[in-house]
């Protein structure tokens, strides 16, 4: 292979890295592809609903538009506006949510997988922050009117300290950017993870994972 060649090779995988890097869901290759999850294909997103029963309506939400009821011990509660809720934003890499917090809620320590989460306060002060791999806290109060940015994958938190609602809007770059949350994960997953590696993890004993599985498990109705 010739100097040239081989320089332009190089280059074209560098940019190749480039995109894989910055990249979050595959671009579109095609104007829409309104989700259709009853078609049971599985692929890395949804089939492709046929363009002449796509309306409008694959397009709309408008559940966020009031406050979401909140009716957990954490008091904070997400209502989401992503590939399940708007079947149009299948391949189109955002999604969108708001999140409502009693005074003293929290919205537990979790992270997105696949996305970065950006939030808006509509009402009220938060205390949010985020831990890096490097295991720094990067946190701050935020109010009414400001923005603050969670980086895809870190665990992050927003808690209203203040006696009064607080409520924001969060954008994603992913359609369906999944959440995990830390403590649900760890105490309340099935099959369950043993007890013993639980009380090594965080030096307790066994009977304490015990009581916060307890405490976390779902309520049954």
């Amino acid at each position: 292979m010739s100097p040239t060649n081989n320089t332009f090779a190089i280059f074209v995988i560098f940019c190749c890295a480039i995109s894989f890097a910055f990249a979050s869901d595959p671009d579109t290759l095609q104007d829409l592809c309104v989700a259709l999850p009853s078609s049971g294909v599985k692929v890395n997103g949804f089939a492709c609903k046929a363009e002449s029963n796509v309306t409008e309506a694959d397009f709309f939400f408008a559940g966020l538009a009031k406050p979401g009821v909140i009716n957990n011990t954490v008091g904070s509660v997400v209502t989401g506006a992503n590939v399940e809720k708007i079947p149009g934003l299948n391949t189109l890499g955002v999604s969108f949510s708001r999140i409502d917090y009693k005074a003293e809620g929290l919205n537990p320590p979790h992270t997105h997988p696949r996305a970065t989460e950006i939030v808006f306060v509509l009402d009220g002060q938060l205390d949010v922050g985020f831990i890096t791999t490097a295991n720094k806290l990067i946190s701050k109060s935020i109010k009414k009117g400001e923005i603050f940015v969670f980086p895809k994958g870190l665990v992050h938190y927003q808690k209203n300290n203040g006696d009064k609602p607080a409520s924001v809007l969060s954008a994603f770059n992913s359609q369906l950017p999944g959440t995990v949350s830390i403590a649900a994960a760890l105490f309340t997953s099935t099959p369950t993870v043993p007890d013993d590696v639980l009380a090594q993890a965080f030096q307790i004993d066994t009977k304490k994972v015990d009581d916060i599985k307890a405490k976390l498990a779902p309520k049954k109705t």
